[in-house]
């Protein structure tokens, strides 16, 4: 382990709840491998949908923060710390993965420590690598628990963002029938990845009808747009659906499936080195829709919340 020091570094940070304008970049103390963890130089960071409810503070009574906070769950970077009990990594290596979901944090800056991780693999560029982890363990998670096989039939509602796209390569891999709902100018897009593409809103039953007339086995809503009423319609019971996105799951007897915070699913980590082995074999991507400065975090967090983002938001120190 490389010995501690108390130098600093350039970091996103929010004081105080509120805008993508409360964000800033400042000096503050670097953070250290500890146990079971190691630190990487941050090459790319990823911006999450989660991270824009965090510093919104929709997350306050579940995940209470100490500000000022450092957002990002997901990074990619070369080993620079390698903390006790970690025989995987050495100094120097290539890696990308995700930070303490109990701290829903601190990977948007020039240094990050990562909880799970996996090697870069040469098909991932750093900005695609950056952004990758966190939207893999989301897209497990909840394919996982829909068990999600070879055979199955599977709605994303919201295929074109960061966990959707993510979702349609694993499910294509596991051998299911992944249908996308997307707004037309996506269709191309989330067809190019394994998904048949449908739009969504009113009248989507039929139209799922039209194309799969067995109907669909499982849906996983990643958009949040308030449509869990109709999903739930689509399939036998709420049970088959989750959500990632939607705080009103419950009202419908749907699951919502979060990281970390009380009644958090167990997180699935192993997906990580899974999709590593996908992208070795051309068989997974990640889509980014776009890459910022650090000094530029408040435009990529506007950008998420906007919900047009085609694939992954990236950050660059």
């Amino acid at each position: 382990m490389c010995p501690l020091t108390s130098a600093g570094m350039r970091a996103l940070h929010f004081s105080e709840y509120g805008p993508a304008s409360v964000l800033k970049v400042a000096e503050m103390p670097e953070p250290h491998a500890g146990p079971g963890q190691l630190r990487v130089t941050v090459r790319a960071s990823g911006v999450n949908p989660a991270d824009t409810y965090v510093r919104a503070g929709r997350f306050q009574e579940w995940i209470p923060l100490r500000l000022p906070h450092v957002p990002g769950v997901d990074a990619a970077g070369v080993v620079d710390e390698v903390g006790e009990g970690v025989t995987t990594v050495r100094v120097g290596d290539e890696v990308f993965g995700i930070t303490d979901y109990a701290q829903m944090g601190g990977a948007n800056a020039e240094y990050a420590v990562l909880a799970a991780w996996a090697p870069k693999p040469a098909a991932l560029n750093w900005e695609q690598a950056g952004g990758a982890a966190g939207n893999i363990e989301t897209a497990t998670r909840v394919l996982d628990r829909l068990d999600v096989q070879h055979g199955t039939v599977l709605l994303i509602e919201g295929a074109a963002g960061g966990v959707g796209t993510t979702a349609i390569q694993i499910a294509v891999a596991r051998g299911a029938v992944v249908i996308g709902t997307a707004s037309e100018r996506n269709h191309e897009f989330i067809a190019s990845l394994g998904a048949i593409p449908t739009t969504y809103g009113p009248g989507l039953a039929e139209r799922v009808k039209a194309l799969v007339p067995g109907g669909v086995h499982v849906v996983l809503d990643s958009a949040g747009s308030g449509s869990l009423p109709h999903l739930v319609g689509l399939v036998p019971s709420p049970e088959r659906v989750v959500s990632i996105a939607d705080a009103n799951a419950a009202t419908y007897g749907v699951h919502l499936s979060r990281g970390s915070g009380p009644g958090a699913d167990a997180p699935s980590f192993e997906g990580i080195a899974a999709a590593v082995e996908l992208a070795e074999q051309g068989r997974f991507t990640v889509p980014v829709a776009a890459v910022f400065s650090l000094d530029e975090a408040a435009a990529a967090h506007e950008l998420s919340e906007s919900r047009h983002a085609r694939g992954k938001i990236v950050l660059k120190p």
